[in-house]
C-alpha cells in the first residue's frame, strides 16, 4: 500500500519509495515517498502563505483541537493497531498512546483558549500580547509516533504556528493518519505539510531552510546538537536522551517498587526516553532487590506486538537490537552478571545486569533496550552522587517512606523532573517535561510548548 505525504494540503508521491517494515517479522507495512529539499521547500512555503493569510483565530484553533480528540477517542483502536505495527510497541500499551494523544489534543485546546497578554503596571496604558513565532519545523521520533507528534502538532495550532512535520522514517504511518485527522476535524488543510523522508534528505534541508522561526527535535544526542550547530539563529527545542536511574531507600515497599520497575524498564522493549535503566538500591536490600527483579522480569511475555498477551515486543530493527547485544556482552567481558539479554533477530529477552563497572555503555549510555542495571549504595549521599553522575539529566525516581529523605531528593536530583515514590519512566502530557544537559534544553507538555512557539510583545499607548 502506497500512502503518499501531505504538502500545502495536497497529496503527494515520488520517484523514489521508503518501505515500512514491521519490526516483528519485517513484513511489508506500507510504502510512503521519500522526499528531498525541492519538497521541503514546497512545504515551507506554504505554511508561510498560511500563515501570512491570517483566517485561523486563536477560538477556531481551540475548536478544531477539541475536535480532533472526539475523532481520534472514537478511533483509538485504529490508531493503536497502526501504531502496533509500524513501531513494533505491544498493542496494549499502543492503545495507551493513543488514549494519551487525545489528551494531547485537549491539553492544546485549553491553552489555545487561555492564551493572552497581560497588563503590565505603569503610568498609562502598557501590555504584553503573544503573538505566533512563525513556521514551526517539526522532527519526531519513532518510539511515539503519535503522542510525540501530537506534543509538537497540538502546541503549534494553539499558538497560531503552521508546521512542516518531517516524522521519523521508521514510523511515518501513524503522523500522516493524524494529520488527516486534523484536517477533518477543521483545520486548514495547508496548514500542516508532512514531508515522508530520510533525515539527511528532509531533515536537513528543513532544518537549514531559512523558513522556519523554531525547529522542535525528539531524538538522539547526536542529532540534536547537529541541528543546533545547523540553525544557529532560530529557536532550537530539543528533547534527547537519558538513562533514567531510581534510588531505592531501606524504607520502601519492594513489591510495589518491582512491578514499578517491571513496567517502567521493559514497556516497549526500553525504547523511551525515560524507560527506567539504573536501579541504584541501599546494600541493605540490594540482594532481595535484585533477586525479586530477575523474578520478576522472568515472567514478562516477549512476542508478537499484536498479541494481546505481549509485554515485550521487538526493538525497532535489527541494527538495534544487536548493539543492546553488543553493550550486554561487553558488560559480561567486564565481569558483570547479566540475567538474559540473549538476541533472535529484531527481539531481545529482558535483561537485568547486577553491578556493572561504572565505565560499561549499559550503565553510562541511553540502552533504549530492555535493559536495567541495579548497583548497590551504602548512604544517601552516595545514592545522590550515583543518580547525579551521569551526562543526562531527564528525570529521576526515589522510593522512601521518608519525607526528608525525599525532599533532599527533589533539592539535590539535578534533572528536569523527580518522582518521589515513582518509577522516572512517569509522566503526565500536562506536565512540563524535560532535562539538563544531554537531555535537552526545553520543557514540553502543552502549555509549556505553548511559551516556546510565541514571541512576547510589549506595547505601550502614551496620551
Amino acid at each position: 500500500m502506497q500512502i503518499p505525504a501531505r504538502i500545502g494540503g495536497r497529496a503527494v508521491s515520488a520517484d523514489e519509495w521508503i518501505e515500512v517494515l514491521s519490526p516483528f517479522d519485517g513484513a511489508p507495512v506500507a510504502r510512503v515517498p521519500a522526499l528531498g529539499a525541492d519538497h521541503v521547500a514546497e512545504a515551507v512555503a506554504a505554511a508561510e502563505a498560511a500563515l501570512a493569510r491570517g483566517d485561523f483565530p486563536q477560538m477556531r484553533r481551540a475548536e478544531v483541537l477539541e475536535r480532533a480528540a472526539e475523532l481520534l477517542a472514537e478511533r483509538t483502536e485504529e490508531f493503536a493497531v497502526t501504531i502496533a505495527r509500524e513501531a513494533g510497541k505491544p498493542i496494549r500499551d499502543a492503545r495507551g498512546e493513543a488514549a494519551r494523544c487525545v489528551a494531547t489534543f485537549r491539553y492544546s485546546a485549553v491553552e489555545a483558549r487561555k492564551l493572552g497578554g497581560e497588563v503590565i503596571p505603569m503610568d498609562g496604558l502598557a501590555f504584553a500580547l503573544r503573538y505566533p513565532i512563525g513556521v514551526v519545523a517539526a522532527i519526531s521520533p519513532f518510539n511515539f509516533p503519535l503522542n510525540l507528534v501530537a506534543h509538537k502538532l497540538g502546541p503549534a495550532i494553539a499558538a497560531g504556528c503552521p508546521v512542516v512535520l518531517k516524522p521519523a522514517e521508521l514510523t511515518p504511518l501513524s503522523a500522516i493518519r493524524l494529520v488527516d485527522l486534523l484536517v477533518e476535524a477543521g483545520l486548514p488543510a495547508d496548514w500542516i505539510s508532512v514531508v515522508t523522508g530520510t533525515g539527511a534528505a528532509a531533515g536537513g534541508p528543513l532544518v537549514s531552510h531559512p523558513g522556519p522561526a523554531l525547529v522542535t527535535f525528539t531524538g538522539s544526542v547526536p542529532v540534536g546538537r547537529r541541528i543546533q550547530e545547523a540553525a544557529p539563529h532560530k529557536r532550537v527545542l530539543l528533547e534527547l536522551g537519558s538513562n533514567a536511574p531510581v534510588i531505592i531507600e531501606p524504607s520502601a515497599d519492594l513489591g510495589r517498587v518491582i512491578k514499578a520497575i517491571k513496567t517502567g524498564g521493559f514497556s516497549y522493549a526500553g525504547q523511551s526516553c525515560i524507560s527506567t535503566q539504573r536501579v541504584l538500591a541501599s546494600h541493605e536490600i540490594y540482594d532481595k532487590v535484585l533477586d525479586g527483579l530477575r523474578a520478576a522480569v522472568a515472567t514478562l511475555h516477549v512476542g508478537d506486538p499484536l498479541a494481546e498477551e505481549t509485554e515485550v515486543g521487538p526493538l525497532i530493527n535489527e541494527e538495534a537490537a544487536a548493539r543492546v547485544e553488543r553493550w550486554l556482552d561487553d558488560a559480561r567481558k567486564a565481569g558483570a552478571e547479566v540475567t538474559g539479554g540473549e538476541r533472535c533477530g529484531t527481539m531481545v529477552t529482558p535483561a537485568v545486569v547486577a553491578d556493572p563497572p561504572r565505565h560499561l555503555d549499559a550503565y553510562r549510555q541511553e540502552v533504549f533496550g530492555p535493559v536495567i542495571t541495579v548497583t548497590p549504595y551504602a548512604d544517601l549521599d552516595e545514592a545522590i552522587a550515583l543518580a547525579n553522575d551521569s551526562d543526562f539529566g531527564l528525570q529521576a525516581g526515589i522510593f522512601t517512606t521518608d519525607i526528608g529523605a525525599a525532599l533532599r531528593a527533589a533539592r539535590e536530583l539535578e534533572f528536569g523532573g523527580v518522582l518521589i515514590n515513582q518509577v522516572p519512566t512517569f509522566r503526565a502530557d500536562q506536565q512540563p517535561y524535560g532535562g539538563l544537559r544531554d537531555a535537552g534544553n526545553t520543557r514540553e507538555g502543552p502549555a509549556y510548548a505553548v511559551q516556546e512557539m510565541t514571541e512576547l510583545r510589549f506595547v505601550m499607548v502614551s496620551a
